[in-house]
Parts: C-alpha cells; sequence; structure tokens
C-alpha cells in the first residue's frame, strides 16, 4: 500500500487552479475552505465537485448546508487562499468577500464566482464530496492563480 507521504508528492505533480469554498450556517455565520480538488462534472445539468476533509473545523456546516459557492481565485490573491486555508485566521475579514444573488459569500475580485445548490453528498475515505447543481455564475478577467508542487504559480511560470 501506498504510504500518506508519497501519495502526497505524486499528487502534487499535477498542476491545479485554486478555489475558495463558502457557505453559511443556520445563524448566517459564513464559513469557507480553500479547495484545489474541484472539478466539473456535468453540462447537462450544470454540476460541479469539491472535496472537503472530514477533519476540517467546518465540516458540519458543509455537511448540512443546501447550497455553497465557489470562488476560483485569480493570480494575485495567495494570501486569500492561505487565509481560507488556515484553521485559525479571520477568513471573512476586511474586503474579502461579495455576495451571489442567494446571499452566499464569494471572494471578492475572484476570477469566477459560482453559487450551486447541494444535489448530493458521498463519503470518500476521509473527505466528503459535494456535488453542487450550478445556479448562477459570474466571470473576471484575468489569469488563475494555480498551485504546482506545494506551492503557488502564474500562469506559464510553472516549473519542476
Amino acid at each position: 500500500m501506498t504510504s500518506p507521504d508519497a501519495f502526497r508528492t505524486a499528487m502534487s505533480a499535477f498542476a491545479s487552479g485554486v478555489t475558495v469554498v463558502t457557505t453559511m450556517d443556520e445563524g448566517g455565520k459564513p464559513y469557507g475552505f480553500t479547495a484545489t480538488s474541484f472539478c466539473s462534472v456535468s453540462l447537462s445539468p450544470p454540476l460541479l465537485l469539491v472535496c472537503l476533509a472530514q477533519s476540517a473545523r467546518c465540516y458540519p456546516v458543509f455537511a448540512s448546508c443546501g447550497r455553497f459557492a465557489v470562488s476560483m481565485l485569480r493570480d494575485g490573491q495567495d494570501e486569500v487562499a492561505l487565509r481560507f486555508a488556515d484553521t485559525r485566521a479571520d477568513k471573512f475579514g476586511a474586503g474579502v468577500a461579495t455576495q451571489t444573488p442567494a446571499g452566499l459569500p464569494i471572494v471578492d475580485s475572484a476570477l469566477c464566482g459560482i453559487e450551486c445548490s447541494i444535489q448530493d453528498r458521498y463519503d470518500a475515505g476521509d473527505h466528503m464530496l459535494l456535488l453542487g447543481r450550478v445556479d448562477w455564475v459570474h466571470f473576471h478577467s484575468g489569469d488563475p492563480l494555480i498551485y504546482f508542487n506545494r506551492a503557488f504559480h502564474r500562469l506559464g511560470s510553472v516549473r519542476s
């Protein structure tokens, strides 16, 4: 069986975009996390998939929410990605979030904001897979934030 460290090293060789996934609890408090485990699933209906560790502090909120939003981060939003990856940070501090039409927080000036309703949830090892039906999208121009070999990169600057 492959060791966790060997698997992490192998996965670090896969370049991906960086997203911040957000929702709100029943009391209106926002929650969010940084994710690179994100992909489109279907065009008809429009579905996407994002993965969340069951050990995450925000896991209980995402395990019961009816909606979530995804912000695709742009080049230069490294600090936002790190803020939402940090368990202690004030993730929604000054100027980080704006709102979707349904009132969910998304990262201000992200490359793309997507609002989803929960289609389904699946347990997968130590993660939960969130399958979302896309209800709204908003685009800005720019280049994506790329994560490769355990570091952030600019598109076109990735080197092994």
